[in-house]
């Protein structure tokens, strides 16, 4: 098992901070990638922020209400060692075979 933590991403147009605005996972909960993971207010639109990889939420690092700056940790996840964690686990590739077609002899 291993812990990730997942950071406030930057959400565009010189925004450097956000306020949550309702958790929608809790401490404990398991969450499947790209499941909605939290609602956000910037001061220019309210936002839905996805889980960004699976595994279970071992802690939330801000409450409700709280004003949290772009890259403070937002979430962290515990996950299978290298299952999961977004781009870092390597893709096995089954070897293709190269069949070589000969035309026919007349």
């Amino acid at each position: 098992m291993a812990d990730v933590t997942f950071p406030l991403p930057d959400l565009g147009e010189g925004l450097i901070s956000a306020t949550i605005l309702e958790w929608l996972v809790a401490e404990g909960d398991w969450v499947e990638r790209n499941a909605p993971l939290v609602e956000l207010e910037t001061t220019k639109s309210a936002v839905e922020i996805p889980s960004p990889q699976t595994g279970r939420i071992s802690r939330l690092h801000v409450g409700e209400a709280e004003e949290l700056a772009v890259g403070a940790p937002l979430v962290t996840f515990t996950v299978e060692d290298h299952a999961g964690i977004v781009g870092t686990v390597p893709e096995e590739r089954t070897p293709q075979r190269r069949v070589r077609l000969t035309p026919p002899e007349d």
